[in-house]
């Protein structure tokens, strides 16, 4: 198992692989539709998204954690 130092890290990596999964998957079926060789036009878009992906959760997690942390009410406040 992976240390929980490591949280963000580990959050970001799956965080990225499925969002742009699911995501590349739909924008490649609107701009093609399911054609010929449908699988494979999907996976060569994934992987290069999935690479800026990937860096791009590790910066932003943290930013909307805390902008969540201001949304959302505190215990003293409710």
């Amino acid at each position: 198992m992976i240390h929980p130092k490591y949280q963000g890290v580990v959050f970001a990596f799956y965080m990225s692989f499925l969002m742009s999964f699911i995501m590349s998957f739909f924008i490649t079926m609107i701009n093609l539709g399911l054609v010929e060789h449908f699988v494979m036009r999907w996976l060569s878009a994934w992987i290069p998204t999935w690479a800026i992906a990937f860096p791009i959760v590790v910066v932003v997690a943290p930013i909307v954690k805390r902008l969540v942390a201001k949304t959302l009410k505190t215990p003293e406040s409710v």
